[in-house]
């Protein structure tokens, strides 16, 4: 594995010695339209932009040192006009072309949410800015290209990054000062100025290191989306904040915040602020803004097309609040439910606990499970880190399920499903939705149209998940009542354990 430089002059080293690879197809599809006389500069360019990397390589050679006139090409049409389509294949022939499969996947997954915030640009702010469209678009789709360098020489950073800043909440600057040496956005500032990125980049950078007061106020004056005539009454009373907010170079910030957050959750909070903010900025209602991003969204997935990488559009599919729901305090165990079922549960709660150590525990709980009628069940706990699940208890199962592991970064369900303690419910009508977003070896387990998995934590952390079944059978209101009771005596024997010789 290659060392992760420490400092910013020798990250910028090794940035600048960073070959994107591109996709094949549209590699392709570029080369030979750049042989075709009968295509204007702005068809070329539009065939390029389907290639992130490609792109890039053009900006950063017509602003390159002496190559670059006074003002920086803003745009891959100009651009293109700059260095002449001869350079261009030329520069394009040095760049390696490779199978999807062949390309890390953080790589593909950075430059994926890089798309989705260049439709979104496009879609929310340049028909309102026709003007500066060009500016708009291709500032948007190359705001996160220093992230595409760094991931491409490091994809470990990726993964990484999101399991101590968004799986363990560790303060960002922290994490980045431990994994870089450096600030990730002074890094970026320092990136964007020496690859000649379009100055909207760089302001757009700037802005989230060193002009955050203004944008805390502008958040601040954007939660207040319900009452449209006060956000203006408070916007007038500080016109330099007025006229920070209209300036257009925003929209490419916006744009990648809403990508951003949008990949983490839709309904989390900084999903929320990103949105309420562009409300403000283009003066819409809250909702006629979600909607107007989830078309966006919609419109960026359809044009991506079919990928194994997650796509926030994919969340739209269904509610995350409706589908991960909460449980809620479930009704009275059936009266008809078997003794042994009931003699489990009677140990799982009881205090002082019983246990001696968590295998005596999961036994029990699973246990108590198949009393309840559920056939097959497979009870995995949370590595330390939250980055595994590991086999503890199984029962009706084969034998490779006491030796399953799985990676809960390789599925958005588990990674969900770990947020917090929640219950997915598959079915027939929804499972052709989450099929493909599970993990084969799970799903060799329970080949099963109707199959419950429920994450069961303590103490706000998620430190179990269970998956059970009925040999694909549905489950009647019963059933259900059973299951959801007896995960709760699971979750009061947690808490016990965990007090025990205190």
């Amino acid at each position: 594995m290659t060392q992760v430089p420490r400092t910013l002059d020798a990250w910028l080293d090794a940035l600048d010695a960073v070959v994107l690879p591109a996709a094949a197809a549209p590699y392709a599809r570029v080369q030979r339209a750049l042989r075709d006389s009968s295509l204007s500069l702005r068809q070329i360019a539009e065939l390029i932009q389907t290639s992130p990397a490609l792109a890039l390589v053009v900006i950063r050679e017509a602003n390159r040192g002496a190559a670059a006139s006074s003002k920086p090409a803003e745009s891959l049409e100009v651009a293109l006009s700059r260095i002449g389509l001869k350079r261009a294949e030329a520069l394009f022939a040095n760049i390696p072309a490779a199978r999807p499969d062949e390309i890390p996947a953080p790589l593909r997954q950075v430059m994926l949410i890089s798309q989705h915030a260049s439709q979104q640009a496009s879609g929310l702010f340049a028909s309102r800015l026709a003007r500066l469209w060009q500016e708009i678009h291709w500032g948007s789709l190359l705001f996160l290209a220093p992230v595409w360098a760094m991931v491409a020489a490091h994809p470990q950073l990726l993964d990484e990054w999101e399991q101590r800043v968004l799986v363990k909440r560790e303060p960002a600057r922290q994490v980045e000062q431990s994994l870089l040496g450096v600030s990730l956005l002074e890094l970026c500032i320092a990136t964007a100025k020496r690859w000649g990125l379009p100055d909207w980049i760089i302001q757009g950078y700037q802005l989230l290191n060193e002009h955050r007061r203004m944008l805390i106020k502008a958040l601040h004056i954007a939660r207040d989306n319900e009452h449209p005539l006060h956000q203006q009454q408070m916007l007038d009373a500080d016109p330099p904040l007025r006229r920070w907010l209209t300036l257009p170079s925003n929209t490419i910030v916006l744009a990648n915040g809403l990508a951003l957050s949008a990949h983490h959750s839709w309904s989390g909070v900084h999903s929320l602020r990103w949105q309420r903010l562009a409300g403000l900025y283009l003066q819409v209602p809250l909702a006629e803004l979600q909607q107007m991003v989830h078309q966006q969204a919609a419109s960026s997935a359809r044009a991506i097309g079919a990928t194994e990488l997650w796509h926030p559009a994919q969340g739209l599919l269904w509610p995350w609040e409706c589908v991960f729901q909460v449980e809620r305090t479930a009704a009275s165990p059936n009266t008809e439910a078997s003794a042994q079922w009931r003699a489990h549960c009677r140990e799982l709660l009881c205090e002082p606990c019983p246990y001696d150590n968590i295998v005596q525990l999961t036994a029990a709980a699973c246990n108590a499970l198949s009393c309840a009628g559920l056939q097959r069940v497979l009870l995995m706990l949370v590595d330390r880190k939250q980055r595994r699940l590991v086999s503890q208890q199984s029962s009706g199962l084969p034998r490779e399920a006491a030796r399953l592991v799985l990676d809960v970064d390789s599925s958005q369900v588990l990674r969900k499903l770990l947020e917090k303690p929640a219950l997915l419910r598959l079915k027939p009508d929804n499972l052709a939705q989450f099929s493909a977003m599970l993990p084969g070896a799970l799903k060799s387990l329970f080949p099963s149209e109707h199959l419950l998995l429920r994450s069961v934590g303590h103490e706000g952390r998620v430190v179990m998940l269970l998956a059970a079944d009925q040999n694909n059978t549905a489950f009647s209101e019963a059933n259900l009542q059973l299951f959801t009771k007896t995960v709760q005596c699971i979750e009061r024997a947690l808490a016990t354990f965990s007090k025990r010789g205190r």
